[in-house]
């Protein structure tokens, strides 16, 4: 560890919004973690992107859902001083109707956005508290504001994360810690664009366009900065005026 130089943590840092956070943090000075459970090679080539362009970047490989893997990791990680910012980004989609909703579609989703949340987060809290800074920053949807018809399980997960968002940041503000969630709509990722084509968009969105990876790595970054230290237990939206 560097000193000075804060440490942030980025679970699904390969993916489409993952790598821009990744990028962004990197480029306003953070030591930044690229987090991957399926993409190692991604999150590899990832880290050595941002070194190559003079930031501070390396990978860590393991599976959130995993309670004692995921400990045995972040372990491994705190040797080299606190993580003092936490993007949980980490999230799949598994969708079908509700009545057609198989238990294993249902609960990968829960392990993976809920579980892996507490896994990854909690650990570090405590060394996070004892440097008296920190943000914790969760990804979740506009689905766990309005709902998304097929999406009980997505939308389930990513509002019990904004609820726990509100409650952690009551546990934490007099830390120096903020705790908040961005709630994207339709971004411009792989995900997205094999499920909304540019008429439904348009439909969609009254800013008749889906919004960039970047734009959501804006508003994180700023979350992540000393200037937002008055902004926490929020929930806020990104997402053209969808709602």
């Amino acid at each position: 560890m560097t000193p000075g130089v804060r440490r942030a943590l980025v679970t699904g840092g390969s993916g489409g919004i993952g790598s821009a956070i990744c990028r962004r943090l990197a480029a306003n000075g953070f030591d930044v973690i690229v987090h991957s459970n399926r993409q190692p090679v991604a999150a590899q080539e990832l880290a050595g992107e941002i070194i190559a362009a003079g930031g501070r970047a390396q990978a860590c490989i393991f599976d959130v859902t995993d309670g004692p893997g995921t400990a045995a990791a972040l372990e491994l990680l705190l040797e080299g001083g606190p993580i003092q910012v936490v993007v949980n980004n980490a999230g799949i989609h598994d969708d079908a109707v509700f009545p057609g909703m198989q238990p294993a579609q249902w609960h990968r989703v829960i392990d993976v956005s809920l579980h892996g949340f507490f896994h990854v987060t909690q650990p570090l809290v405590m060394p996070m508290v004892r440097t008296r800074w920190g943000r914790i920053i969760n990804i979740t949807s506009v689905a766990g504001i309005a709902g998304n018809r097929g999406q009980v399980n997505y939308s389930a997960a990513k509002g019990a994360l904004h609820a726990a968002t509100k409650t952690l940041s009551l546990e934490l503000a007099s830390r120096g810690i903020t705790v908040n969630s961005v709630a994207p709509g339709i971004i411009e990722t792989g995900m997205s664009g094999a499920a909304f084509d540019a008429k439904a968009i348009a439909q969609l969105v009254p800013a008749k366009r889906a919004g960039r990876p970047e734009e959501v790595a804006g508003l994180v970054a700023y979350l992540a900065s000393d200037e937002a230290a008055y902004i926490t237990g929020q929930v806020i939206s990104i997402n053209g005026g969808m709602i």
